[in-house]
């Protein structure tokens, strides 16, 4: 890794402390009646949508939730809500195992964005469980001029592959980058010749860290 002048660039949309905030997505909540009439239980995999349905509707805490990621349940419970189950691997793949399972008789209803990483539907079909959905909202990408791009050498911190595609929207990606990334299902979506680092747990704030580790070591070189 190159030395570099402590520039670690994050792109979520809210700031961390020691990092330089470039968000790359704005949401949008859709203007939608929220139908639990054939739910018992609720899936959420982002913090947003659990967000969007606060801001939709407070009867959504009636029903327990399936949560995907500690910051999902973390913000499930601090809006009232309930966490009924957490899979110890964050990806999706793994949650939607473990619904086969644990979840098969029960009326679940994702609400969701309006493009998601993972088809849970179609993956739970192949197992004959029927996932109702319904999109709540969307998000686009924030545009940005050539002179914003990051600095070379950066390590630029990804906290889903939409904050990815958005990137390489606004910007031509640089081999001396170096990405964290949030998870490797995140990874996946990385230009083939990045240099990336996963974080060591499912969070921002483990990214930040490993961000502030990668920086530690390249600039005692």
């Amino acid at each position: 890794m190159m030395k570099n002048d402590g520039l670690i660039y994050l792109l979520s949309p809210l700031p961390q402390e020691g990092t330089i905030h470039l968000p790359m997505i704005d949401f949008r909540l859709l203007p939608v009646t929220i139908d639990f009439s054939k739910c018992d239980v609720l899936m959420f995999t982002s913090k947003q949508a659990v967000k969007s349905a606060e801001a939709l509707t407070t009867e959504w805490k009636k029903y327990p939730c399936l949560a995907i990621g500690s910051a999902t349940a973390k913000e499930i419970e601090s809006l009232g809500g309930e966490v009924i189950y957490q899979p110890e691997s964050f990806y999706a793949e793994t949650l939607n195992q473990d619904i086969i399972t644990l979840f098969k008789d029960k009326h679940i209803l994702y609400l969701r964005p309006k493009e998601v990483s993972f088809d849970s539907k179609n993956f739970l079909a192949k197992a004959g469980i029927v996932l109702q959905e319904q999109i709540i909202y969307e998000t686009s990408c924030i545009g940005y001029e050539e002179k914003e791009k990051p600095n070379k050498g950066a390590i630029i911190i990804f906290t889903s592959p939409s904050t990815i595609h958005c990137f390489l929207k606004n910007f031509e990606w640089d081999e001396s980058y170096t990405a964290v990334v949030i998870g490797e299902a995140t990874s996946k979506h990385l230009p083939l010749d990045a240099h990336f680092e996963v974080a060591d747990e499912p969070l921002i704030s483990a990214c930040v860290i490993k961000a502030k580790q990668l920086l530690l070591i390249s600039n005692s070189k």
